[in-house]
C-alpha cells in the first residue's frame, strides 16, 4: 500500500520533543542530531544554533573546538590518558576530518557499516557543544570585577591578631569568631567546568553556581553557626538573594539544636553562667545534634560521610565600562578644542556612543561553605576526598557521553 504523502507533515521526532517538553537532556538522546543528508542542512542547523557557517572566523573557531574535544576525550575518557578510561581508540576517519560539516554528516549517517563513525562523531559533537557553552558565558567577561567585588565583602572582616590567630569579625571588639582557615576559590579551571557540564542535565554554563566560592573552617561546630550569624548581621549575605534549592546542611540537625539552644539560654539566665561555660554547654548540645544519614545532599558524587554547611548566594555586581570612562575624558578634551579647525575633535564629538555598553548591574552566584575542624579533616581523607569526588565526576561524564558506544561495543564496566 502506497504511503499517503501528507503523513510526512504529521511525523514527530519523539526524542527531541522529549528534550523540549519532557525535561530530557540532548546529551542523553539516542541520536544527538536529527537527520541531515546535505551540507545545506548542516549549515541551516548551524545558523539556527547561532553560528554563521560562511564566516571564516567561526569556521576556524569550530575546528578549534573539534580539536580540543578530541584531546579532551583522549585525556579524560580513554585509557591513553586516564587509567580508568575506556580501552578504545579514535578511528582514523575522525582524525582525518578537515571541515566540521563532515563531522555533522558522519553523525547523522545511519548506514550500518558507518555505525561506529556515527557514534564517535556524536560523542565529539557533545563535547564540542559543551565547550561552546563554556566559552560563550557572557558573564565570564566580567570575571575579575565579579571576583573582586565578592571577595572584598569578606576580606573587610578577616584579620589576624598580634599572636597570628585568624578571625572573622570587627577588629578591636568582642564581636569576632575564631577561625582555623579562610579559603577562596577564585575560578573553576576550564577542564573541570567542562567535566561538570558534561554530567549536569542542564549542560549550560550559566547553571554553574560554584565558579567562585569561599570556605570557613572553624574551631568548633557551634562556631559554624556563629559565622553565619555574623555574615547575616553585617549584610555580607542577603538571604533574599540566596538560591534555596542550593542550600545543603549535612552537619547539624537544626530543629533539634533550636530546642537545645533555648534550653541552654534558659539555663544561662537561671544560673548566671559565665560566657565560657555557656559556650561549652552549647558545643556539647550541638555535638549531640549531628545528622545521621538524614542529609538532603543534592550532589550524587558527594560522599555520605561528607559534612558541611553550604549555600549559594547571589551578589549584585556593578560594572563600569572603562572604555566609556576614558572616552568621556577624551570628549572633554575635544570640547576645549576648536572643532571647526580640528578634524579629530569634530569626529570625536560627533561619534554616536548610544550603543556602547554603559554601567551594567547583574546578579552573580557564589558558594559559601562552612565546616568545623573535625569535619574538615574527615572531608579531606578517604571516600570524602576531593580526588575521589573528581574521579567519580569524570566516570559519570564518560558513561553518559559514551553510553551508546558502550552498548554498541558491549563493554562491561
Amino acid at each position: 500500500m502506497e504511503r499517503p504523502s501528507y503523513l510526512q507533515k504529521y511525523m514527530f521526532d519523539w526524542e527531541m520533543l522529549d528534550v523540549v517538553v519532557g525535561g530530557k537532556s540532548a546529551l542523553d538522546t539516542k541520536n544527538f542530531l536529527g537527520p541531515m543528508s546535505s551540507i545545506e542542512q548542516v549549515n541551516q542547523f548551524l545558523k539556527g544554533y547561532g553560528l554563521d557557517p560562511n564566516d571564516h572566523v567561526t569556521k576556524a573557531e569550530l575546528f578549534g573546538n573539534f580539536q580540543e574535544a578530541i584531546q579532551f576525550i583522549k585525556r579524560y575518557f580513554l585509557q591513553e590518558g586516564n587509567p580508568d578510561g575506556l580501552d578504545l581508540r579514535l578511528p582514523n576517519s575522525l582524525l582525518m576530518v578537515s571541515d566540521i560539516t563532515q563531522l555533522f554528516l558522519m553523525a547523522t549517517d545511519d548506514t550500518p557499516l558507518k555505525k561506529e563513525d556515527k557514534l564517535w562523531s556524536e560523542i565529539i559533537l557533545k563535547v564540542m557543544h559543551t565547550i561552546m557553552h563554556t566559552d560563550k558565558d557572557l558573564r565570564s567577561n566580567y570575571f575579575n570585577i565579579v571576583q573582586t567585588q565578592i571577595f572584598d565583602r569578606f576580606y573587610k572582616y578577616i584579620f589576624r591578631n598580634e599572636a597570628g590567630k585568624l578571625f572573622i569579625g570587627i577588629k578591636g571588639t568582642e564581636n569576632v569568631v575564631p577561625l582555623i582557615d579562610f579559603e577562596t576559590k577564585s575560578k573553576k579551571t576550564r577542564e573541570s567546568t567542562i567535566i561538570k557540564l558534561l554530567h549536569k542535565a542542564e549542560n549550560v554554563a550559566e547553571e554553574l553556581f560554584d565558579r567562585i566560592g569561599v570556605r570557613f573552617v572553624t574551631n568548633s561546630r557551634f562556631d559554624t553557626l556563629r559565622v553565619i550569624r555574623f555574615l547575616l548581621e553585617k549584610n555580607i549575605v542577603i538571604p533574599h538573594n540566596n538560591k534555596p534549592s542550593r542550600a545543603i546542611n549535612t552537619m547539624i540537625d537544626l530543629p533539634r539544636f533550636k530546642e537545645a539552644h533555648q534550653r541552654v539560654i534558659k539555663m544561662a539566665l537561671r544560673n548566671n553562667l559565665s560566657e565560657d561555660r555557656f559556650v561549652a554547654a552549647m558545643e556539647r548540645e550541638i555535638q549531640e545534634c549531628h545528622l545521621q544519614g538524614e542529609s538532603k545532599e543534592k550532589n550524587k558524587f558527594t560522599s555520605k560521610s561528607y559534612q558541611s554547611i553550604q549555600f549559594t548566594c547571589r551578589q549584585l555586581i556593578e560594572y563600569k565600562n572603562p572604555f566609556l570612562q576614558e572616552f568621556n575624558d577624551l570628549r572633554r578634551i575635544a570640547k576645549n578644542l576648536n572643532s571647526d579647525e580640528n578634524e579629530l575633535a569634530r569626529r570625536v564629538l560627533n561619534m554616536d556612543i548610544s550603543l556602547v555598553a554603559r554601567d551594567i548591574r547583574f546578579f552573580y552566584p557564589y558558594e559559601i561553605q562552612i565546616v568545623d575542624n573535625d569535619a574538615y579533616r574527615e572531608n579531606s581523607q578517604g571516600e570524602a576526598s576531593h580526588q575521589e569526588y573528581k574521579r567519580q565526576q569524570v566516570q559519570s561524564a564518560m558513561k553518559r557521553i559514551f553510553k551508546m558506544m558502550i552498548e554498541y561495543k558491549k563493554i562491561t564496566l
